[in-house]
This record gives structure tokens, C-alpha cells and sequence, in this order.
């Protein structure tokens, strides 16, 4: 069985003033440029270029695979500027990174979006994302009596999959 493995931890540079602002319908673009403007960066055609492919994603993906998608579109673009960009839609509270173990991160669209918590075998590496009112009710009552205001979670659970039980047996 593989070793169980360790949740990494990140944390955007949106404080909770930046992320009230991030008004629900106020596109995600303009959310962007107003990171970077305050980061003092520019918008340049590949960073929207990265933008509009990030946003065509569905649940997570890898930043490899984002470079890929970026050259099919028949852009030029190198992956150090995947990689930043990325860092940056991240620290924009556009996406969120998401570490299962040390060796690979993900990455989901959260502005917008619904996000998920993820259901991850330890044997087959299977991850299957879902989505709990449950869990939401209690993120928000523990965050109540300890005084903070949630703004978002990320919750995994590590286990053996079905398959990976028949596998053993």
C-alpha cells in the first residue's frame, strides 16, 4: 500500500476586504486585472491568453496540462509564464492549488464556482471530487464559535477505494 500522503496547506494573498469585493457577478477578468494592477503587473496577452484557457477547465487540473492547452490553441507561451500566472490567478482568488501529496498539485476554478472536497484512494490514487451542505454547515459553525468568518475550505478524505480492496482481496 502507498504511503499516506501529506496535505499541503496554501493560503492566497486576497484578504477578506479584496475577496467582499469580489462581487458575484463582477466578471472574472476585471478581477484579475484589479490583482495585478494592485501587484503593480500589467495584463498581457498571455496572461489573458492563460486566463481564458484556466477558465475553460472543469474540476482540477494540472498546470502541465494547462501549457498544453494553451499551445493547442496555437499560442506561444512558455510554461514559466503558465506557472506564474497561475500563482498569480491563485493569489487572486481566481483558483485554488490543491496538494493531495508531495509530488503532484492541482488546480480548480474557483471564482464563480462551486468548489469541492475531495474523496482520495491511497492505493490507486483514484480522487473523486464532492460537494456537502453538511460539511459547509459545519465549516461555518466552528468558524462561529471560534469567531472567524469562513471563507473557504478544503477537505480530504484519504481512504481505499472499492477498487482497491477488490484488488487486495
Amino acid at each position: 500500500m502507498a504511503s499516506v500522503p501529506q496535505v499541503l496547506l496554501n493560503r492566497p494573498k486576497v484578504g477578506t476586504n479584496a475577496r467582499q469585493q469580489m462581487d458575484a457577478y463582477e466578471p472574472v477578468c476585471a478581477v484579475f486585472r484589479r490583482y495585478l494592477h494592485g501587484e503593480k503587473l500589467k495584463f498581457t496577452p498571455e496572461r489573458a491568453m492563460i486566463l481564458d484557457a484556466t477558465l475553460r477547465k472543469e474540476g482540477l487540473f494540472e498546470a502541465e496540462g494547462l501549457v498544453n492547452d494553451v499551445k493547442a490553441l496555437g499560442h506561444r507561451v512558455s510554461r514559466a509564464t503558465v506557472y506564474r500566472t497561475l500563482n498569480h490567478l491563485q493569489d487572486a482568488g481566481i483558483v485554488k492549488q490543491v496538494f493531495f501529496d508531495n509530488r503532484q498539485s492541482y488546480f480548480e476554478v474557483i471564482a464563480g464556482r462551486t468548489t469541492h472536497d475531495y474523496l482520495i484512494c491511497v492505493d490507486t490514487g483514484e480522487v473523486i471530487e464532492f460537494n456537502s451542505e453538511k460539511l459547509k454547515k459545519l465549516r461555518d459553525e466552528i468558524c462561529a464559535e471560534h469567531g472567524y468568518d469562513p471563507l473557504s475550505h478544503q477537505f480530504h478524505i484519504f481512504g481505499l477505494s472499492p477498487k482497491a480492496r477488490s484488488r487486495k482481496a
